[in-house]
């Protein structure tokens, strides 16, 4: 995550996000640099439009995670409400099972 927070950081100061700068800004920070994260981060953000990407993220963020038509009987909503309960009940299990890893 250090990486991508260095290139987002270069990203909202407007310079060019390339190895040198990268590194750059990971040395400030105090981080021990891996030159293959390096060169893979630049690499892999050389074509892609950050701007574009935090917009398209931030609408994902944005929108509701299920929309339900007001056209619905009551009886379509009583039977929705079931598997939410259930979804609920298991993610509880799940992370009930994942306490025991922690003791």
């Amino acid at each position: 995550m250090k990486y991508i927070y260095a290139a987002l950081l270069l990203h909202s100061a407007a310079k060019p996000i390339d190895e040198a700068n990268v590194k750059k800004v990971l040395t400030a920070a105090g981080v021990k640099i891996d030159e293959a994260r390096v060169k893979a981060l630049v690499a892999a953000l050389s074509e892609v439009k950050i701007d574009e990407a935090i917009k398209a993220a931030s609408i994902i963020a944005v929108q509701p995670a299920g929309s339900t038509s007001g056209s619905a009987p009551a009886e379509g909503k009583k039977e929705e409400k079931k598997p939410a309960e259930e979804e609920k009940k298991k993610e509880e299990e799940a992370l009930a099972g994942l306490g025991a890893l922690f003791g």
